[in-house]
């Protein structure tokens, strides 16, 4: 072959060398899918992702097939294949073998679509598929020879950082209005200024629609857009296509942001959404949007927290900071020593000195219990917490120093201080009474 025809084969399949493709497991399963005459091929993200990165090897895989849901269910199990039913409504069943997962979809074509729910039926063309999917970077697929599809410019797009919608954007969008944030999720991850203004400009136009998805559906995208790499330029196009306000509450702080995710490049979705919200929202306001978000409790009570309580000093003593972490747990502190960071412009090389210094700090355990109390002949209700509370933040503010007997001992010297207390106001209290009588008998 000449170098020329190399070449240009070479441009054709340039999915050759892919190491997902040539796995065994791959090679098994495409093998056992065209067995009968049908053909299938790779979709999607690994299709994507890697010809932006040749050297990729997801676990995670997704093809697309002519042949039937109900066969697949018959066929592969008898070849030794484990075979989960997923989705057998949508044409969908994943394979699993060796660590590898491999979810199938029959070829589909749209019949009727009532927003997000299409009335579909199977097909054998993998065009005709191809047309259903929302980007042109999503829609392109590849052969068993690594040979790629691409109907609608995906790969010229993809290099190009731009996101299209596959034919009519608005089409697309009323199909399901979770597209408008998947376009500014691929946009973080993919997207290169200017945005493409069709695009745009469909979603500006039906931003509406935002309002009728589920929080779960609209936590997923927002958690996948601000951990990539560039979520502060797709909000800032959020909010200037006014969709950002069918999402936050209030106006993000873009800036601030900016300021964390250069601080702490691995800063997770919920302390990104912190740094965009804080100081902007209070308590009721950041429950009303972890209720909107869906948030499990751990996560609706750890963004109220990222949100409203108050930041520690990065500059105070290392004793201060032992106690927060204590108080707080290592993890909540860490994050609140990160946004203190960013709104003091603190040193970064003093806020890793901070970070770790307590890394290998292990919170001790409290030697007193309400037992201890109880033995003393204190009866059970609210003042067992209240000296007990009192004792564990003399010993915080010692260090932690203080044994179980030296807690026993301040336990004893509050109660003492509290009998002086209550004899004190007793003989005052007769005091006062015993005047009274006088003041009487004199008048």
């Amino acid at each position: 072959m000449s170098p020329e025809a190399e070449a240009g084969a070479s441009d054709a399949r340039p999915l050759a060398r892919a190491r997902w493709l040539d796995a065994p497991e791959s090679r098994e399963l495409l093998d056992a899918l065209e067995a009968e005459g049908k053909q299938a091929r790779f979709v999607g993200g690994c299709v994507r992702d890697t010809l932006l990165d040749p050297d990729l090897d997801p676990e995670d895989l997704d093809l697309a097939t002519q042949e039937r849901p109900e066969r697949l269910l018959q066929r592969l199990p008898l070849l030794g294949f484990h075979v989960v039913a997923t989705g057998l409504k949508h044409g969908t069943v994943t394979v699993i073998r060796g660590r590898r997962r491999y979810e199938i979809t029959t070829l589909r074509r749209d019949v009727a679509c009532f927003g997000r729910h299409a009335e579909v039926e199977f097909s054998d063309d993998f065009e005709e598929d191809a047309a259903r999917r929302d980007f042109t970077i999503n829609a392109m697929s590849c052969d068993r020879t690594g040979r790629l599809y691409d109907y609608f410019g995906g790969r010229e797009d993809l290099f190009a950082g731009r996101i299209r919608f596959v034919g009519e954007p608005e089409q697309r969008i009323r199909e399901d209005f979770l597209r408008i944030l998947r376009f500014f999720r691929f946009y973080a991850r993919f997207g290169r200024a200017p945005a493409e203004p069709a695009a745009l400009s469909a979603c500006r136009k039906l931003a509406f629609g935002l309002d009728r998805l589920s929080g779960e559906r609209i936590r997923g995208e927002l958690e996948r857009l601000l951990q990539a790499p560039g979520a502060v330029a797709a909000l800032r196009l959020m909010v200037e296509s006014e969709v950002g306000a069918r999402i936050f509450p209030v106006a993000p702080d873009l800036e601030r942001l900016e300021r964390l995710r250069a601080l702490a490049p691995a800063a997770d979705w919920l302390l990104c959404t912190a740094a965009l919200l804080r100081g902007r929202l209070d308590e009721a306001g950041a429950l009303r949007f972890a209720a909107r978000l869906r948030l499990s409790n751990r996560e609706r009570d750890r963004l109220s927290a990222l949100l409203t309580a108050e930041l520690p000093d990065p500059r105070a003593p290392r004793g201060v900071h032992e106690r927060l972490a204590y108080r707080l747990g290592l993890a909540l502190w860490a994050d609140l020593l990160r946004l203190a960071a960013v709104e003091r412009g603190t040193d970064p090389a003093l806020l890793e000195t901070r970070l770790r210094e307590l890394a290998g700090f292990v919170p001790p355990r409290f030697p007193l219990g309400g037992r201890d109390l109880l033995a003393r002949g204190i009866p059970t209700g609210p003042r067992v917490g209240r000296l007990l509370e009192a004792v564990r933040r003399w010993w915080e503010d010692e260090g932690f120093r203080p044994d179980r007997a030296a807690c026993l001992a301040r336990l004893d010297a509050l109660l003492a201080a509290e009998s002086a207390g209550q004899e004190n106001a007793a003989s005052a209290g007769r005091t006062v009474s015993r005047e009274d009588r006088e003041r009487r008998a004199e008048g």
